[in-house]
């Protein structure tokens, strides 16, 4: 069975796209921790981020730090921080966090609550920058 994940890079659940190319696709979170919270998944299924092939591992890499240095335009933050816990969804997949604290990247804290309109606008930026630095 498709993984919710699969799902959303097949289109059958909507997302608000930040990147994609062949092998990953970048999404905002819908429950995020901060403004700009991002998911990277690589479009083959693979349930546990240490079982993605080396070479896959290391691209995926690649497209998240240009996903991060796009985020890092568009939303105000001092960093973006990396986290990839692997218990929420059996889909690999590397949660892109803008920070100005170590408690932002706490996944106990309250998550934000945006409207649709604030996540196609924060998507839009975040597209449009990523697309500028290729």
């Amino acid at each position: 069975m498709a993984t919710i994940f699969t799902k959303i890079i097949n289109g059958e659940i909507p997302s608000y796209k930040i990147a994609e190319n062949q092998e990953f696709y970048a999404f905002l979170d819908i429950s995020p921790l901060t403004n700009g919270h991002t998911l990277v998944v690589p479009k083959a299924e693979t349930d546990y981020i240490f079982d993605v092939e080396d070479d896959v591992l290391g691209r995926m890499m690649i497209f998240s730090k240009k996903v991060a240095k796009a985020i890092e335009l568009v939303v105000v933050c001092e960093r973006v921080g990396v986290v990839v816990i692997g218990l929420e969804v059996p889909h690999a997949h590397i949660h892109l966090i803008p920070i100005n604290g170590m408690d932002d990247m706490n996944f106990a804290n309250p998550k934000l609550k945006l409207s649709p309109e604030e996540f196609s606008e924060i998507a839009e930026n975040i597209h449009i920058t990523f697309e500028s630095l290729r």
